[in-house]
């Protein structure tokens, strides 16, 4: 079993920045793919970005290519995900997402993750 737990949401101005974390209590030095999600009032969850942990090879959604970063520590057994210059569409509840089966993996499908987190909301209004 997998917790994964959020953090890092908040309310920010259009053109700020926030970080979110990721926390996985234990070791994610085993999770080879996780990904962040988010879900926006009234529309579906969509991808935003993935990391595969064996060759650092990260994957971004078009909307947030270039100001969103993904990241992670295994030190730290956390993931990372900084995103700069928000928008108001990026507003939506941010959720974490892990997959720990090998195999060919999409990293922007939902079904392609087995462990969520409970989801951080990120406001962006002013």
């Amino acid at each position: 079993q997998v917790q994964l737990v959020e953090s890092g949401g908040g309310l920010v101005q259009p053109g700020g920045s926030l970080r979110l974390s990721c926390a996985a209590p234990g070791s994610i030095f085993s999770i080879n793919f996780m990904g962040w999600f988010r879900q926006a009032p009234g529309k579906e969850r969509e991808f935003v970005s993935a990391i595969r942990g064996s060759d650092g090879n990260t994957y971004y959604a078009d909307s947030v290519k270039g100001r969103f970063t993904i990241s992670r520590d295994n030190d730290k057994n956390t993931v990372y995900l900084q995103m700069n210059s928000l928008q108001p569409e990026d507003t939506a509840v941010y959720y974490c997402a892990a997959r720990v089966y090998d195999g060919t993996w999409i990293p922007s499908v939902t079904t392609q993750y087995n462990y969520w987190g409970q989801g951080t909301q990120v406001t962006v209004s002013s």
